[in-house]
């Protein structure tokens, strides 16, 4: 298992580099839908997140510390700038990125999150996954009804699922739950920084989110001074998922002025 696991997917080493970080309880291939559409123009680059998907668990979290990890995978890839897009907890960490390496990034995307400090709002998640008995369980089923006990979403639930596998017999989520649940206010605090990433940023809301809201302008543009804000209507938090083709079209739209 290697430290960020990723995956390449080029047809050409001239064009320019994208990388797509998804959020929490994901893997890479969330962004899968939005990735299609970046092929024909990009070399993508998509990641799984620490603690996350086929990268490696870590002790703690820290953005410091996944931000560090992910640019050392593109520094190994030999990759001298490239444009990020961030859903969620991803889009902290793409931020977290971008304040620290700001020669590195070519532009940011952010999709429905903004820098600033959550409540929590996943008890009822951490309770059903908690509810999963892995040692017990004998197939996905059985999985999925423990979670619905306090997960009522069935999408929910079904994202939740893709995580689940089972080696040698033994049932594993993919992600670090232990340890998301242990530190899960320090993944839902803030981004906090001296310094301000001046590159053209673009955050884009779900209309009917409530992650991105109008109150949290002044804490985007402190870090963020030249960033924009979109909004594709009739999408929740999962706007990537529900509109891909429109959403790519407007990052794209955003890329190329």
């Amino acid at each position: 298992m290697t430290a960020v696991n990723y995956q390449i997917h080029s047809d050409s080493a001239d064009k320019p580099w994208i990388m797509l970080i998804h959020g929490l309880f994901g893997s890479l291939d969330n962004l899968s839908a939005l990735r299609r559409q970046f092929t024909e123009s990009f070399q993508v680059l998509s990641v799984d997140l620490p603690d996350h998907g086929k990268s490696s668990f870590t002790q703690t979290f820290s953005f410091e510390h996944y931000a560090a990890l992910i640019s050392e995978l593109i520094a190994s890839l030999n990759i001298k700038r490239l444009s990020i897009v961030g859903h969620s907890l991803g889009g902290k960490v793409a931020m977290r990125l971008a304040l620290n390496q700001h020669e590195l990034i070519s532009h940011l995307i952010v999709l429905d999150i903004a820098p600033v400090q959550y409540h929590s709002r996943h008890s009822n998640v951490f309770q059903g996954l908690s509810n999963v008995a892995l040692a017990v369980i004998t197939n996905r089923k059985e999985a999925e009804v423990a979670l619905s006990k306090y997960i009522e979403d069935g999408s929910t639930k079904q994202f939740l699922l893709k995580s689940l596998y089972n080696e040698n017999d033994i049932w594993k989520w993919r992600f670090n739950l232990e340890l998301l649940q242990t530190d899960y206010t320090k993944l839902s605090a803030a981004i906090v920084s001296e310094q301000t990433f001046d590159g053209p940023v673009l955050f884009i809301k779900g209309e009917h989110s409530d992650y991105l809201l109008p109150e949290y302008k002044q804490a985007v543009t402190n870090l963020f001074p030249n960033s924009q804000s979109k909004m594709i209507r009739e999408t929740g938090h999962w706007l990537h998922a529900e509109k891909p083709e429109l959403c790519a079209k407007i990052i794209l739209e955003f890329l190329i002025k």
